[in-house]
């Protein structure tokens, strides 16, 4: 029987081609995702390492840790910080051969056009610490010299140069303070991870560094490094006596750094692997149906052969490990290539990353055994166990078939007990989901996490079921459109509800999921324009780029620019109301109902210059407030009162629950945040407008100025991103799926040979062949699409209402031509994976068809 076996195999070899392929794709996208996040997390070790190659203990500042400072917050009166002092102190203890004074902070660099060079949380300020030859040897000089004075600068060697600066020139630098111009003397080389992955970073002298990243005299960290042969931890437990036992700083070996930072790199990494295993996953599900619909192919068109072997004395048993052998060797084969194509992928896609992102860290491939043991292991126990069930019916072909032919027809009482099955398991899954949709937030979304797969899985089993009502519809127009040969491609396409539904199942799982996401993404979108556009009458936002709060000066220099009408700073304080916890917004009363739209439900916006407050649904609906009631307030500076409502406004992530008169929180809050300014024009969002804005905040490149469509590009891009990548990612299993379809059309013009040849017999060209079979795979492609589109929407509704409560006016929003283009798309699929068999189909000879058994 295993000589029967791979007699088989060889004998069908291009029949099981596809099937090979999809089993190939599959374990190699697995294969792929693991080598290329092996080798990435390897080089990000390898890279990060260095980080700490001369730290033995860290002494860290918690309080000078934060990327924002005050300026009127910059170390608390009386509480331990490190100074000078400190260093000097700590670089006495036995064993320590350098003490490091380290100061760091945010520090952007604007280029020539005075934008923000790069990532805010990337752009980073430092101080140069020059030995006796006038070198920092953490950060060598490959040019120029380090700086000397509050006037002077260094600049990593990749901002340097991609941004065409030398020495000599000027460059504008900010931090948490105005901008400022400074000479820059000196450009170096590092390899601190976050500029060596495409961040920049300043030098200063230590006294300018410690004045605009800190406060004079005061260090971020100290670095000690310890002499050959001493203990990091006992260096540890003697820093820890020399500090007083009150203060909050924070010590650690290098030891320990280095572990921790391994930690989050294979954290993260991690999470990168999952993501592309899910997709790896979903192509070798689709792989499943590929597999299963071959071997059932193959098992019908071998029905004589073993009934035959049957009949000669064959076990059922035997007749099932001879298919399992069959599939056991179609797996081995294609997982092995698929584990050597992975490598490829691998290195494709860490080409691809280091393009992209030059400064990432590259190293050589990572190859682990677990990778080897995983792809193989996994391609060929799906190839396997995708074969179980079309190996059991062939052990069930009784012996009395060897004397028939054709198909051995399914039983009522199978379609029965599948219809069945099917219906149970879609109506539990579609419970789950509307239960789900219904109870809204993280609770409804684990409801839908687990009814979403049983109602596809519901949806497969019953896709027979559903073929013959829905492919019905088409009929009459693929009998206008093609006449004989539509009416033909109709009834193919219905011969065997089974074999196409796997077929089209295919594509109805990445339809399902593009769709969904396609939908989420047009409805978040659609309610942040609606937020955005229904909220904000400015028509510009200025806000840091590191989201800090802006200088109380700033808000007067923007309302003195030339062609602002309005303006005002929006003031952040956080007290509670009626013994709940709220954020609140502060405005210019006089100015607001210019800059500001809130959507109200009950009361006036104007009465925030009477000193009352206006407060969402949400806070009215905790507080059993309306407009009118009298509110209880416990404010900052530990003082209480009341307040009256004088509105309530539908809630949006665009405005705090509560908002206020800015002079309310300056009563309570000397110095309050201010996080954004609102700005609105005489001439409405003119260039000249923004530009004046950008003149009053000094050109400072860390403030953005941005208009409302500004605001509405920054979202689309980040969803457009996302979905392009799920798309991406998605597209193996697309090409799986085609491949499932070419395969389809493939077997059943073999099994049809006889049939293909009379109807050229009796008058049907060749042409007519051609598109015979064309039409019958646009009809199976559009099956499993149409299906894949309703689900996906019927996902993306229930998702919807789950996330209503985190995303104030989402509703679901179907993009229709991105429906009907998708659906077009999948007619494209079906042409393309018809052409070679209806090539095929249409050179059949007509005497050797007709005499094929």
């Amino acid at each position: 029987m295993y000589r029967t076996a791979l007699r088989n195999v060889l004998a069908h070899k291009g029949r099981l081609l596809m099937t090979a392929l999809a089993i190939m794709l599959g374990t190699a996208f697995v294969a792929g995702t693991m080598v290329f996040s092996d080798t990435l997390g390897q080089a990000m070790k390898n890279s990060y390492s260095k980080s700490y190659s001369d730290v033995s203990v860290l002494v860290s500042d918690r309080a000078a840790g934060a990327l924002v400072v005050r300026a009127d917050q910059r170390g608390e009166q009386g509480a331990a910080t490190l100074t000078d002092a400190t260093v000097r102190e700590l670089g006495a203890l036995p064993g320590v051969q350098q003490a490091r004074g380290v100061v760091s902070g945010f520090t952007g660099v604007a280029d020539k056009k005075g934008n923000l060079i790069g990532q805010a949380w990337s752009a980073q300020g430092a101080n140069f610490v020059p030995g006796a030859s006038g070198q920092d040897s953490r950060y060598p000089l490959v040019e120029g010299r380090g700086p000397k004075s509050g006037t002077e600068i260094a600049l990593d060697r990749t901002t340097a140069e991609d941004n065409g600066f030398k020495v000599g020139d000027t460059v504008r630098i900010a931090g948490n303070g105005p901008a400022v111009n400074a000479t820059l003397t000196g450009v170096f080389t590092t390899d601190d991870p976050t500029v060596t992955s495409g961040g920049t970073l300043v030098l200063m002298d230590t006294a300018t560094a410690q004045q605009t990243l800190l406060t004079p005299g005061r260090y971020s960290s100290v670095v000690l490094t310890a002499k050959p042969g001493a203990d990091e931890s006992a260096l540890l437990t003697a820093v820890r006596g020399k500090l007083p036992a009150d203060t909050k700083f924070a010590l650690e070996t290098g030891r320990q750094l280095t572990d921790e930072q391994t930690r989050d790199i294979a954290a993260s990494t991690s999470a990168m692997k999952t993501m592309l295993l899910v997709f790896a996953a979903i192509s070798l599900f689709v792989g499943i149906f590929i597999i299963a619909n071959t071997f059932s192919m193959l098992i019908a068109q071998r029905i004589k052969e073993l009934a035959l072997l049957r009949a000669v004395g064959a076990a059922r048993g035997q007749v099932t490990g001879s298919v399992l052998v069959e599939a056991l060797l179609i797996g081995a084969t294609a997982s092995v290539a698929g584990l050597v194509a992975g490598v490829g992928i691998g290195a494709g896609m860490q080409a691809l990353i280091t393009t992209l992102s030059p400064g990432m860290p590259t190293g050589s491939l990572v190859i682990a055994p677990a990778t080897v043991i995983t792809a193989l292991s996994v391609g060929v126990l799906v190839t396997v166990l995708s074969a179980v069930l079309p190996a059991v019916r062939a052990s069930r072909i009784p012996p009395v078939a060897a004397m028939s032919s054709g198909d051995q027809p399914t039983t009522q009482k199978g379609l029965i007990v599948r219809n069945t099955i099917g219906s149970l398991i879609t109506a539990g899954g579609l419970a789950l989901i509307l239960a789900g949709a219904r109870a809204g937030k993280a609770g409804g979304r684990s409801m839908i996490e687990g009814g979403a797969p049983l109602t596809m899985i519901g949806i497969f089993v019953l896709l027979p079921l559903l073929s013959r009502p829905v492919i019905a519809l088409v009929g009459p127009l693929l009998a206008r459109l093609a006449g004989t040969p539509g009416k033909l491609a109709r009834r193919n396409a219905v011969r065997n509800p089974r074999r196409t539904a796997a077929t089209a199942a295919a594509l109805t799982i990445g339809l399902t999921l593009v769709s969904a996401m396609t939908v989420l993404g047009a409805s978040v979108n659609d309610a942040v324009d609606r937020s955005v556009t229904g909220t904000m009458k400015a028509d510009y936002d200025v806000a840091m780029a590191t989201r800090g709060d802006l200088s109380p000066e700033l808000a007067k220099a923007i309302a003195k620019a030339p062609g602002v009408a309005a303006s005002s700073p929006v003031t952040n304080a956080f007290w509670t109301f009626n013994g709940e916890p709220w954020s609140v917004n502060g405005f210019d009363a006089d100015t607001f109902d210019q800059l500001v739209a809130p959507g109200m439900q009950s009361g006036s916006a104007d009465s925030l210059k009477q000193g009352k407050v206006l407060i969402d649904t949400e806070v009215a609906k905790s507080a059993g407030a309306s407009v009118g009631s009298t509110l209880t307030v416990a404010y900052d500076d530990d003082r209480s009162g009341t307040v009256t409502v004088g509105g309530v406004f539908r809630k949006t992530d665009m405005l705090a629950p509560v908002l206020i008169a800015d002079s309310g929180i300056r009563a309570h809050l000397e110095q309050p945040y201010v996080t954004e300014i609102l700005v609105k024009g005489k001439d409405g969002a003119t260039a000249a407008l923004k530009q004046s804005v950008k003149d009053a905040t000094g050109s400072n490149p860390v403030i953005e100025v941005k208009s409302k469509q500004d605001m509405r590009d920054e979202s689309s891009r980040a969803i457009a991103f996302a979905l392009n990548m799920m798309y991406g990612l998605l597209g193996m299993s697309v090409v799986v799926a085609v491949l499932g379809v070419v395969n389809t059309l493939a077997m059943s013009v073999f099994e049809r040979k006889r049939e293909i040849g009379m109807l050229r017999a009796i008058g049907l060209d060749r042409r007519g062949i051609k598109q015979m079979v064309r039409l019958e795979s646009v009809v199976i492609s559009l099956f499993g699409a149409v299906i894949g589109v309703l689900l996906g929407c019927f996902l993306a509704w229930a998702s919807n209402r789950t996330l209503a409560g985190d995303l104030p006016g989402l509703v679901t929003v179907i993009p229709y031509g991105k429906m009907l283009l998708f659906l077009a798309l999948a007619g494209l699929v079906g042409m393309f994976a018809a052409i070679w068999p209806a090539r095929r189909a249409a050179k059949l000879d007509i005497l050797t068809s007709i005499k094929t058994d």
